[in-house]
């Protein structure tokens, strides 16, 4: 029986939306610990904003970091799953598009999000991905 979607998802979401300053997006993303939030506009997925973001769309290039909302350093474009869809779709998505989180929508309404974390941690904990995402964070 193939692994569906809803099995191995986080669904503790930290959400924003698009108007959010990016200060507080990162402030959100070192207390709960997460690198990555999703941008929501009325309840719908309107996009997704890594640290790495962060850092290259608004801090390398200079200026008034403070000045800057979630819209304009969020992809737009994303790659989504259903919970119902087979892990391996996941992992063949992750592949093709060269992405590490895949977030998982009912309709355009996100309900959980899929890492490569929590990937290697269900299919291969004792790998060095499975190990690293199973610790626990630095301090």
């Amino acid at each position: 029986m193939t692994q569906k979607v809803r099995e191995i998802m986080t669904t503790d979401l930290v959400t924003v939306d698009p108007l959010t300053s990016v200060i507080n997006v990162a402030q959100l993303m070192r207390r709960d610990d997460v690198g990555d939030v999703l941008v929501v506009d009325e309840g719908r997925l309107v996009g997704v904003v890594t640290d790495r973001d962060l850092v290259v769309r608004v801090m390398a290039e200079g200026g008034n970091v403070g000045n800057h909302t979630v819209a304009s350093a969020c992809s737009k474009d994303m790659v989504t799953v259903a919970p119902d869809d087979d892990v391996d779709q996941v992992i063949g998505l992750m592949r093709e598009w060269a992405v590490r989180r895949v977030p998982v929508v009912e309709g355009d309404r996100p309900v959980g999000i899929v890492s490569l974390g929590d990937l290697a941690i269900e299919r291969d904990p004792r790998s060095a991905l499975g190990d690293i995402s199973a610790a626990r964070p630095n301090e």
